[in-house]
C-alpha cells in the first residue's frame, strides 16, 4: 500500500461512511487484499462527512467546483506581460499578437538543390555555385546556369530553379532539362509565407515548439507572454519523513516529490515549499506574508485537533469559495480568496485525494491565471464497470487502450500505484457505471504531451 500523507487522513471527511465503503469493496482491485480495509467508526463517534450533520450538505458538486475555480481565476486582476527569451517561453501564453518583423523568406530562394537558369536552355553552366548563407550572387544572363543549393539566395533574373534529377550535363559541359521548365519553378519568392508586419498568431496561442520555430524565423529574440501563476507549497503534518523508511509511527511524504513537478506541469512557477508540520502560528505567518497568486497545503482541511487550515483561514478572514466538494477520493478539498489576487487551494492529506484536488481546483484555476484555454471535454467507453459513490462524483485512474477506459485498481484515496499507472482520471457519476458507458476523462498533464514537454 502506498503511504498515506498523513496517518490522521481518516479523519479528513475522505474516506465513505460505513455503508458507502461497504459497497465499494466489491470493486475489482478495492478488496482488503490491496490494502482497502474499511474500519468500523467508534462508538460515539461521527460518520466522517456528517461532523455536525451539515458537512456534506455544505459541499460544492464536483462539476460547479472546477467552474468556481476558474471564476476565481477571473477575478483576479490581470498580470503584466512579461517579456521572455525564447528557451524559456515553452508553455507559456502569447500576451501580445506575433507580428513578422520580416518578409518570410527575406530574399528569393531556391526551394531545391540543383541549378538556377536563365533563358531557354541549353545552358552554360558557370564554375562558381551558389550556396546558402552567402551574398548575392552575380545575375545570370539568358543561357546561363549556375549550380544552386537548397535555401540559397537566388541570383537576378532567373527564371527557374532545376533539379538536379531534371537536368543533364552533355560532352561539352552544357545543361539540358530532361523535361519542361515552368517559369519560377522551384523557387520560394520573398514574401511567399508572410510580409513584414503581417499578423502570424493572435493573442492567447500556447507556445509550442512550432511557434518558438515560427517566432525565430519571424525574428524574434524574446515573447511578450502572460507571466506563469507563482505557486507556494505548505506540506502539513509533524508525522511526516523526508527521506527513508517509515518507522516508529512516521510515514514518508509522498505529496512533497510530487506537487511541485505535478504544478509545474499544470504552468505554474513554484517559488518556494516549505514543510510547517501541524504549527497554526507557522501556518498563519506563511499565508499571511506570502506573495504567491496561489497557495496550496497539504492535509488539515478537516476538523480534528491539529487540522489548523480553516481556522487561519477564517483568522486571516479569507472568503471560502468552495469548502468541501462532491467527489470521492477527495472530499475536504477547499479554495479560498485570501487577497484580492491571491487564492489558496487546500488539498487533503491523502496522495489520491490530494490528486482530485489538483484535478478539480488547481487545475482550473492555474489554467486561466496562465491564460490557458480550456481542453475539449471527451469520453470513452467503459471497459469494465465501476462502482460508484452513492451520492458523489468518483474519480478513479483508468489506463487507455485503443477506444477503451481501463479502470485500474489501488484507487484507494492513501493510494498512488493506481494513479502512477494511470493515463487519465474517469469521471464517475454517483451511483457508477457499468462497462461500454461513455464517461468524461481528465488527461494527466504529461499524458498526451510528454513529460520533457510539461515539466519546462
Amino acid at each position: 500500500m502506498t503511504p498515506a500523507h498523513s496517518t490522521r487522513d481518516s479523519q479528513d471527511a475522505d474516506d465513505l461512511d460505513v455503508e458507502e465503503a461497504l459497497a465499494l469493496v466489491k470493486e475489482d482491485g478495492a478488496s482488503a487484499p490491496e490494502g482497502r480495509s474499511v474500519p468500523a467508526p467508534a462508538p460515539g463517534a461521527e460518520q466522517p462527512g456528517r461532523r455536525s450533520g451539515h458537512a456534506h450538505h455544505k459541499a460544492t458538486p464536483w462539476p460547479e467546483a472546477r467552474v468556481v475555480a476558474e471564476r476565481a481565476a477571473r477575478s483576479v486582476p490581470r498580470r503584466a506581460p512579461v517579456s521572455v527569451p525564447l528557451d524559456a517561453s515553452l508553455g507559456l501564453v502569447l500576451a501580445a499578437p506575433l507580428t513578422a518583423l520580416t518578409d518570410l523568406p527575406s530574399f528569393d530562394t531556391s526551394a531545391m538543390d540543383g541549378w538556377a537558369v536563365a533563358g531557354p536552355g541549353p545552358w552554360e553552366v558557370r564554375e562558381n555555385g551558389v550556396l546558402a548563407g552567402h551574398a548575392e550572387p552575380e545575375p545570370l544572363t539568358d543561357g546561363e546556369a549556375v549550380r544552386i543549393a537548397t535555401g540559397a539566395r537566388i541570383p537576378s533574373d532567373v527564371t527557374a530553379v532545376l533539379r538536379s534529377e531534371h537536368g543533364r550535363i552533355d560532352d561539352k559541359g552544357r545543361l539540358h532539362a530532361t523535361r519542361d521548365v515552368v517559369h519560377g519553378q522551384d523557387i520560394r519568392p520573398r514574401g511567399q509565407e508572410c510580409r513584414s508586419g503581417d499578423q502570424l498568431l493572435p493573442v492567447g496561442v500556447l507556445v509550442t515548439p512550432a511557434v518558438l520555430g515560427l517566432a525565430a524565423a519571424a525574428g524574434y529574440d524574446t515573447l511578450a507572454a502572460v507571466p506563469r501563476p507563482r505557486v507556494e507549497v505548505l506540506v502539513l503534518g509533524d508525522e511526516l519523513l523526508t527521506e527513508g523508511l517509515p518507522q516508529a509511527g512516521l510515514i514518508r511524504d509522498a505529496l512533497g516529490p510530487m506537487l511541485p513537478p505535478w504544478l509545474r506541469a499544470l504552468g505554474a512557477e513554484v517559488v518556494a515549499v516549505r514543510r510547517l508540520g501541524d504549527d497554526a502560528k507557522a501556518l498563519h505567518k506563511a499565508i499571511a506574508g506570502s506573495n504567491a497568486d496561489l497557495i496550496v497545503t497539504t492535509g488539515g482541511t478537516a476538523a480534528g485537533p491539529v487540522d489548523h487550515v480553516h481556522p487561519t483561514l477564517r483568522r486571516i478572514g479569507a472568503e471560502f469559495l468552495v469548502d468541501g466538494v462532491k467527489v470521492r477520493p477527495g472530499h475536504p478539498m477547499l479554495l479560498a480568496r485570501t487577497k484580492e489576487n491571491q487564492h489558496l487551494v487546500g488539498l487533503p492529506g491523502n496522495p489520491l485525494a490530494a490528486v482530485s484536488g489538483l484535478l478539480t481546483l488547481a487545475e482550473p484555476l492555474l489554467r486561466t491565471l496562465a491564460g490557458h484555454t480550456a481542453p475539449e471535454p471527451y469520453t470513452l467507453p467503459l471497459q469494465d464497470a465501476v462502482h460508484g459513490h452513492p451520492r458523489d462524483t468518483r474519480l478513479v485512474p483508468v489506463a487507455l487502450r485503443a477506444d477503451r477506459a481501463v479502470p485500474l485498481h489501488y484507487n484507494g484515496p492513501a493510494m498512488l500505484r493506481g494513479i502512477a499507472a494511470s493515463d487519465a482520471l474517469v469521471v464517475v457519476p454517483p451511483g457508477g457505471a457499468r462497462a461500454g458507458q461513455e464517461l468524461e476523462l481528465l488527461d494527466l498533464p504529461w499524458a498526451t504531451a510528454g513529460i520533457d514537454a510539461c515539466f519546462t
